[in-house]
């Protein structure tokens, strides 16, 4: 019997994200590269801390939960508004999404150096895995400003 050779591919995790995002209708992938470490840049997006300061409607995001990387977050808006996040939160990943919000970004290094940040988000459609694309670049250009200011700091 003869053993196939399937070809293999090792995807980072912003090509992980990239097609993620891409099965939900309305989302719109924000990319930059940053001229910082990966390992930098990973700490900061997994902290809830520095997620709320980036986050342009975001006033804090408090851990309730957490098993390995399936986390539950509580989330207050700035004109407060409150969500439950529910998913996955590790250093160079993070997918959180509740009934009306869905907020997503993945790290990862450049081969020619610095570090490639993707994120998403936006108002979620109620039912279904959808985000009004309202405003979703913009926003995503925001969030990318305010994290490279919260690095260079």
């Amino acid at each position: 019997m003869e053993i196939m050779n399937w070809p293999q591919a090792e995807l980072t995790d912003v090509e992980r994200f990239r097609a993620l995002a891409a099965g939900v209708p309305g989302a719109a992938v924000t990319e930059r590269v940053l001229p910082y470490e990966a390992d930098q840049v990973k700490a900061a997006v997994a902290d809830l801390d520095t997620f709320a300061r980036v986050h342009a409607d975001l006033v804090s995001a408090t851990l309730v939960e957490q098993e390995g990387d399936h986390v539950v977050v509580l989330a207050k808006g700035a004109r407060g508004q409150r969500a439950r996040l529910v998913g996955q939160l590790r250093p160079g990943w993070c997918w959180l999404q509740s009934r009306f919000l869905i907020i997503g970004m993945a790290v990862a290094a450049e081969p020619a150096g610095g570090t490639r940040v993707a994120l998403t988000g936006g108002i979620r459609v109620p039912g279904r895995a959808a985000i009004v694309p309202i405003r979703v670049r913009q926003e995503s250009g925001k969030t990318l400003d305010r994290l490279e200011e919260l690095l260079r700091a």
